[in-house]
């Protein structure tokens, strides 16, 4: 799934491509792709016609277009889009051979470059928001990401503290930090020297300093390649896919050596996935006291 990377570099090019061009005609071929747009797939295409994209915003992993309506002054509702495991918002020139799994095609009254939402799994999907210009209600509960101006260290290392669960588990927490995934939780791990099994409730001011340090960094050194493409289903808006998979000190790099002490790194199960570390850099915790 996209991570905070990945969507941010959509994000951007939403932004150069989309913002301040007026939408003529929405045509939904998946209704699963609007399934989030509860009203159905005709209210979703009318609440959108004639409308303006004001911007181009994210929320972790979720991207929203600020839209304002014939007539009105200022945006008031939003299009909320979620890319899922293989959601993908690209520009294309209208006469560009239509995808196989495009389920959303947004035309524009300049004629210019169409936005598609094109999706293989139908995890991801687009919804209208009322109301939601500034923030969506449905992501009101998703938390700031590390690179995010308004982002309170503070406020997360007592909420890690408070939380009492493996650090790897709160990392993955999007109401308590957006944005990081898998791969980014194991990068960012590495990065600090701390394994992910260790306990949030012992972490040292100075510990989550350097924990939310290496998250910005190894962030913006995505973003900078990007983003991370394992396959051709994370591109972006202009179907390119990015490269900082070939950058990643951890994941996926089972039995190959550190890059920092030579010893190979361990695949370990959680939460249904794989971990990636290094056991000499970030020596398994040993089990607390009670």
């Amino acid at each position: 799934m996209p991570e905070l990377p990945e969507v941010e570099v959509v994000r951007r090019g939403l932004e150069r491509w989309v913002v301040g061009r007026t939408v003529a005609a929405v045509e939904v071929s998946h209704p699963r792709a609007v399934r989030r747009h509860t009203a159905g797939a005709a209210d979703f295409t009318a609440a959108l016609s004639g409308v303006t994209v004001a911007g181009a915003l994210r929320r972790g992993k979720y991207l929203w277009l600020p839209l304002t309506a014939p007539g009105a002054a200022e945006p008031e509702d939003a299009l909320l889009a979620h890319l899922g495991m293989s959601g993908q918002l690209l520009v294309n020139d209208p006469d560009t051979p239509r995808e196989k799994h495009l389920h959303v095609r947004f035309s524009f009254t300049d004629g210019g470059r169409e936005l598609w939402f094109v999706d293989q799994r139908t995890f991801g999907g687009l919804a209208v928001e009322r109301g939601g210009a500034a923030l969506p209600p449905s992501i009101a509960h998703i938390a700031r990401d590390v690179l995010d101006p308004a982002f309170d260290d503070t406020a997360f290392h007592t909420a890690l503290r408070r939380r009492d669960s493996e650090l790897k588990r709160a990392l993955l927490d999007q109401s308590l930090v957006s944005g990081i995934g898998n791969i980014y939780a194991d990068e960012a791990l590495w990065r600090s020297r701390l394994h992910g099994a260790r306990s949030t409730a012992t972490m040292t001011k100075p510990q989550t300093a350097l924990l939310l340090a290496s998250a910005r960094d190894v962030m913006t050194d995505a973003l900078a390649a990007g983003g991370t493409s394992f396959d051709s289903l994370y591109v972006n808006v202009n179907g390119e896919s990015g490269y900082f998979s070939r950058s990643l000190d951890a994941y996926g790099r089972e039995a190959e050596p550190c890059r920092r002490c030579g010893t190979p790194i361990r695949r370990m199960s959680f939460m249904n996935r794989s971990s990636y570390f290094c056991p000499k850099c970030q020596p398994v915790p040993r089990p607390r006291r009670r």
